[in-house]
C-alpha cells in the first residue's frame, strides 16, 4: 500500500509540474514568436545589427540556392551591401509552430512567410542564452505545390546536375 501511495504522489507531482511549466512554455512561446517577428521586421528596416543580434555567434543561415550554407559572419558579408542599399528582403509571417526540447532551452519551429518569391517555409533552431532567445539555426525553402514539382524538377535539372559535378558526387538517376 505504501509503494502505491508513493507512486501515486509522484505522480500527482508531476502532473502539477507541468501545469505549472505550462504558463512557462506559453510565455517562451511568446517571447520566440517575438524574437522572430522582430526579426523580420529588422531586415525589412533595414537594422543591421539589431538582424543580427538575434542570432547566436556560431548561427547558420542556410538559403534556397543549394550553395547557400553561411556562418553568421559569411551572411553578414553577403548582407551587408543589401542593408547598405536599403534594398533587402521582407517577409512576412503567415503561420508558425514552435517546439521545446525537454530541457526548455531549445527549441524549433517552422513558419510560413509571405515573400516576393511567393510562400516560403523558414525553419530552424533557437538557443536560451542566458535570459534570452537567439537564432541558431535558420532555413529558408521555397515551397512547391505537389502539382508543379514536376516542372520545377524539369527547370532545376540542368543547373542541378552541375551543382553536383562541382560537388564532386555523382549525379542521381532517380526521378
Amino acid at each position: 500500500m505504501k509503494k502505491l501511495a508513493f507512486f501515486f504522489s509522484i505522480f500527482i507531482f508531476f502532473s502539477y509540474q507541468d501545469a505549472f511549466d505550462s504558463p512557462k512554455q506559453e510565455n517562451n512561446k511568446k517571447a520566440i514568436d517575438q524574437l522572430l517577428n522582430q526579426w523580420h521586421k529588422d531586415v525589412a528596416e533595414f537594422n543591421f545589427d539589431s538582424y543580427f543580434s538575434k542570432m547566436t555567434e556560431d548561427a547558420i543561415f542556410v538559403g534556397t540556392d543549394a550553395s547557400e550554407v553561411w556562418s553568421k559572419n559569411e551572411f553578414k558579408k553577403f548582407s551587408k551591401p543589401y542593408f547598405d542599399k536599403q534594398q533587402t528582403w521582407d517577409f512576412k509571417p503567415i503561420s508558425r509552430n514552435i517546439y521545446f526540447d525537454k530541457t526548455g532551452k531549445t527549441a524549433w519551429f517552422d513558419e510560413l512567410l509571405d515573400t516576393w518569391m511567393g510562400v516560403c517555409r523558414g525553419s530552424g533552431v533557437i538557443v536560451k542564452t542566458g535570459k534570452q532567445w537567439k537564432i541558431q539555426h535558420y532555413v529558408l525553402s521555397v515551397t512547391i505545390p505537389n502539382e508543379d514539382i514536376k516542372a520545377v524538377v524539369f527547370v532545376k535539372k540542368k543547373r542541378d546536375s552541375l551543382f553536383l559535378i562541382q560537388q564532386k558526387k555523382p549525379v542521381s538517376k532517380k526521378q
